[in-house]
């Protein structure tokens, strides 16, 4: 999820964060490691951990639905570890060797410590959830298993088809949008799960999956704009050919595109450059329309928060909702 979430928003999903992260921590250290390389890059990213969005909004989504946070600790532990093994594959697959200017596990270890230990939080996190389903009717455990199975399959599909679409010249703004869709199954899964295991009827369980598909979407949408605006991330992005989703869409009106093509195709982008290019983007007729449809999913995201029993957690999920086209 987004990496510019509002100062307020960041304490709340990280106070709730942190048992769920503590208890991963614990259970993986517990493991034995026998290569010292693997116990080494194992603290590297326990040095570096700072996921909160996933078992924070698995937090919010029980509380939503009048349950106790405290309840689902195990299910953060192993939605987190879950998250953390999709996290260091793909920095695999992206030959990511920086996230933030910190070395990531295949940049500091190489591939197959990285794959390795990416194996490691997959086990681990299956497992443990498996462990926290047996608490469930036999029927409501067979249903839990294949939605996690269905919702983890969509997501590794998103990154085979991104994967894909970069072998590839003339892509449609469609078929990016089609893949951030896919991508946002995986804060469906923290919401649903947070209900489920909260105790929330069928109902509500149904209105906080889809507002964690909308939060998934408008997430990726929300970074990839912010990401026009910050230089050193649209070089990156740049250079590794991963233009920002904005201005993919601007590049479909032609005359952005010809302007976008002179700023982009210089050997390196001053900030006077950044501030055209931001202009141009955000004034695209696509991305007018692209940012118009990000109001109609926050609108429909708060709507159904109306249907929530509890209203601190409401207003919470109104405010997440309502950030993601902030200052944009």
């Amino acid at each position: 999820m987004t990496r510019k979430l509002g100062k307020i928003i960041v304490a709340d999903l990280i106070k709730r964060s942190e048992k769920g992260l503590n208890l991963a921590k614990q259970i993986l250290r517990a493991e034995e490691m026998d290569h010292p390389k693997l116990r080494e890059a194992l603290e590297h990213y326990f040095a570096n951990w700072n996921e909160f969005v996933h078992p924070g909004l698995l937090s919010l989504a029980c509380e939503a639905v009048e349950g106790d946070p405290d309840d689902v600790i195990a299910v953060q532990a192993a939605i987190a570890m879950l998250t953390a093994a999709f996290d260091v594959h793909d920095d695999i697959i992206d030959k990511s060797k920086e996230k933030n200017k910190i070395a990531t596990i295949y940049g500091k270890f190489g591939e197959g410590i990285a794959l390795l230990l990416g194996n490691a939080f997959l086990i681990e996190g299956l497992k443990f959830f498996a462990d926290s389903v047996i608490a469930l009717s036999k029927d409501r455990e067979r249903s839990t298993l294949e939605i996690l199975r269905k919702l983890l399959f969509e997501v590794g599909n998103a990154h085979a088809l991104e994967i894909g679409l970069k072998e590839r010249k003339n892509i449609t703004p469609s078929e990016y949008m089609k893949i951030t869709e896919m991508k946002a199954a995986s804060i469906e899964a923290d919401m649903h799960f947070g209900a489920l295991f909260g105790g929330g009827k069928d109902a509500e369980i149904a209105v906080l999956s889809r507002i964690g598909r909308i939060l998934g979407i408008l997430a990726t949408l929300r970074d990839d704009l912010v990401d026009v605006f910050d230089i050193e991330e649209l070089r990156q992005r740049i250079s590794v050919q991963d233009l920002p989703i904005p201005l993919l869409f601007a590049m479909q009106d032609q005359e952005a595109k010809d302007k976008l093509v002179d700023i982009l195709s210089k050997p390196k982008i001053s900030k006077s450059d950044v501030a055209t290019l931001v202009d141009i983007t955000l004034t695209a007729p696509p991305v007018v329309h692209l940012k118009n449809q990000m109001r109609l999913l926050i609108e429909e995201g708060s709507n159904l928060t109306n249907r929530l029993p509890k209203k601190e957690s409401r207003c919470k999920l109104q405010a997440i909702l309502s950030f993601m086209l902030e200052d944009l």
